[in-house]
């Protein structure tokens, strides 16, 4: 078993864990499961955590502190947003290539949806909004009088979804009402001290970071020594505290996975219901997933990297995926995406220590996808025909939305709402999709660490460091 590599030992972790959920539903041992296991797997969520933000300080203010010209920085930026911008967009093509070759939204029975339809005109009346952009109109059509009364009562929310959709609707509104810089404004911190206790504005500690980094630069080198070497001290420990935790790192995924299945579903067959219910979604979601890991990524990557093998790829990379899998954040992933891009890849620790933690807040490739999907799904469910003119402001604002946003597990559901508004859609339609939003919430985590390493790569490559595949 020692001899394992660590990839292996986490698949096995995982799949274990899965199968105690199972077992321990059918045997109705779930309320154990959740006391007793789950806990560990947090306990490892917050390990991460607590190492990702001081690994990502001293790592960014080591590498540029290292830089002898700076205005290679501005350079290195520039490219990987452009990088991070195009990988983006490319990502929400494609899902909205396959949700409009599938329709997975038409899979459903004609009656449903024409209810479904009445509803979304009932909401457009109740919020003075008018005709549906579409420009037609089902509630003055007679021959659907028969499916009013029930479309009038909607769909009933439990209370916790409704409690847990006014939060993120909250969210948004606050949005709403920023200035466009707001993101700009909102990458200077006040205070530094407040900004690295907190995983969401990891913006800020990057910002610090580099800013930290060119000063140490421009001040004489015999006063920044003594700093520059607790600096690197002190990277060097975070470092060897990622490693120390990635050799327990199959038992926390057994936990994790083990408290993520049980608190799905009360036995076997309810898990399998919630997918069986929302099916041609999840699996068109799914299907674009897996394109842009399995096809695009590689393909992109084969193109300026010619001696990285498809083999090779998924074998440097599989530890920080199968994790991202199993913690459903890019943040708490990020220690040890950093290691598999540095060690496996080759790429140098001055452009991994940049490019990766900015990745990991802005770039959100799986989400982007997940809400051209899901917003154009829930269209098509409420016979709503989005116009090519609404499916690019789709393309728009599910790119834009996606940065800055925040590293967490079921970021995207926030960002749905923005979405759902940009084209005049019911927000409340999220809830639809709260059930299924966990597993699929863990598959995307995976297509966004899976293009933070694509692109720190060739950022690597374009810069001449990239140390392996040369």
């Amino acid at each position: 078993m020692k001899k394992l590599p660590l990839h292996i030992k986490i698949l096995i972790g995982l799949v274990l864990g899965v199968i105690w959920a199972f077992i321990s539903s059918a045997l109705g041992w779930n309320q154990f499961t959740i006391n007793w296991i789950d806990p560990f797997g947090t306990i490892f969520i917050r390990l991460l955590k607590f190492i990702a933000v001081p690994l990502v300080l001293f790592s960014i203010i080591n590498g540029v502190s290292g830089l002898s010209d700076v205005t290679k920085l501005g350079r290195l930026g520039g490219k990987t947003l452009l990088a991070y911008i195009t990988t983006t967009v490319l990502a929400v093509a494609v899902g909205l290539i396959l949700v409009n070759t599938i329709e997975p939204g038409t899979h459903l029975e004609e009656e449903q949806r024409i209810k479904n339809r009445l509803t979304y005109e009932i909401w457009l009346q109740d919020n003075n909004i008018g005709l549906p952009k579409d420009g037609k109109s089902y509630l003055s059509d007679p021959q659907y009088e028969k499916y009013l009364s029930e479309a009038q009562k909607g769909r009933e929310m439990s209370e916790a979804e409704r409690q847990e959709l006014e939060e993120k609707m909250k969210t948004v509104e606050a949005q709403k009402e920023d200035s466009p810089l707001q993101f700009v404004v909102d990458m200077v911190p006040e205070n530094i001290i407040f900004s690295i206790s907190n995983n969401q504005l990891m913006l800020q500690v990057i910002f610090f970071a580099i800013f930290f980094g060119i000063t140490i630069v421009l001040i004489p080198k015999e006063k920044a020594e003594p700093l520059v070497g607790f600096i690197r001290g002190s990277n060097a420990i975070f470092l060897k505290m990622v490693e120390l935790v990635m050799k327990a790192a199959p038992f926390f995924v057994f936990c994790l996975l083990a408290g993520v299945v049980a608190k799905m579903a009360d036995s076997p067959g309810e898990v399998f219901e919630l997918f069986l219910g929302l099916g041609s979604y999840a699996l068109t979601l799914l299907g674009g997933l897996a394109f842009v890991v399995v096809i695009l990524y590689p393909l992109i990557l084969k193109a300026f990297v010619p001696k990285l093998t498809y083999r090779e790829l998924f074998r440097n990379l599989s530890p920080a995926q199968f994790l991202a899998f199993s913690t459903s954040s890019s943040a708490a992933t990020l220690p040890v995406t950093m290691e598999c891009v540095e060690d496996n890849m080759g790429v140098s620790r001055t452009i991994s220590s940049f490019v990766l933690p900015i990745g990991a807040t802005i770039n959100m490739d799986g989400t982007s996808l997940h809400q051209a999907v899901a917003v154009i799904f829930m269209a098509q469910l409420h016979m709503v025909d989005l116009t090519v003119g609404q499916q690019l402001m789709i393309v728009f604002t599910a790119s834009m939305a996606s940065i800055g946003a925040a590293a967490v597990p079921s970021a995207g559901l926030i960002l749905m709402l923005m979405v759902l508004q940009s084209v005049g859609l019911n927000p409340a339609w999220v809830a639809l999709i709260f059930p299924i939003d966990r597993p699929l919430d863990m598959c995307r985590t995976v297509v966004n660490v899976t293009g933070d390493a694509t692109v720190s790569t060739l950022i690597a490559k374009s810069e001449g460091e990239l140390n392996k595949y040369n």
